[in-house]
């Protein structure tokens, strides 16, 4: 079978963890305000730092439980996912592009970013209910499609956390009506991975009990 499922997959989940509103991508926000793009550009590699023991620690508990709990928290990640579809959309109505995000004092560093990052609670419950049950499904079925996710995944988070810290380093107007956008966008692409895996859960629920 082709990787390409996986990969897509992992491009779209990338995609919404870079431009969901939290406090990691506020700090990258405040921080390119703060001391420009040039200087903040290699924060957008922190997740690459700080996820490795947060992959590592999920992974060793999901895959020492049984089949049934894996398939209930991808069930369980479908909702989490639509959650996170309706807190994007409300951030999208209440955006204001006329208050940009308060700078955040000292300097910026790659070590303090990725600190902040695993100390934020979002990267351990989203690959708990939702990536990690992904991964470990593509790795089962071929390691080459378990590295095309992860390529997928942080392809496209880090690109678009570069993109994020870009646009509001140069153009303050710019970055937060472009910020905004990518919210919206997030909403929609969040509400149909949410449904999808979802109707997949469900469906190998079935498949699982017959």
């Amino acid at each position: 079978m082709s990787i390409l499922p996986f990969l897509l997959q992992g491009i779209g989940y990338g995609f919404s963890a870079a431009v969901q509103p939290g406090p990691f991508q506020t700090y990258l926000i405040s921080q390119s305000l703060l001391n420009g793009w040039r200087r903040t550009l290699i924060a957008a590699f922190a997740p690459l730092v700080s996820d490795g023991l947060i992959i590592a620690t999920v992974l060793l508990v999901l895959t020492r439980v049984p089949a049934t709990f894996r398939l209930a928290l991808q069930l369980a990640g479908g909702v989490f996912i639509l959650y996170l579809a309706w807190g994007a959309f409300r951030a999208w109505r209440r955006f204001d592009v006329s208050v940009p995000p308060a700078p955040a004092a000292g300097q910026q560093s790659l070590l303090r970013a990725a600190l902040m990052n695993f100390l934020n609670p979002n990267p351990w419950i989203f690959w708990s209910l939702v990536t990690g049950p992904i991964l470990i499904r593509a790795w089962g079925e071929a390691p080459g499609k378990g590295i095309a996710f992860l390529v997928g995944f942080y392809g496209a988070m880090i690109a678009c956390l570069a993109l994020i810290i870009i646009l509001f380093g140069t153009a303050r107007q710019l970055g937060p009506r472009v910020n905004r956008a990518a919210i919206g966008i997030s909403a929609v692409a969040l509400a149909g991975f949410g449904i999808y895996q979802i109707i997949q859960g469900i469906a190998l629920l079935q498949k699982y009990h017959t």
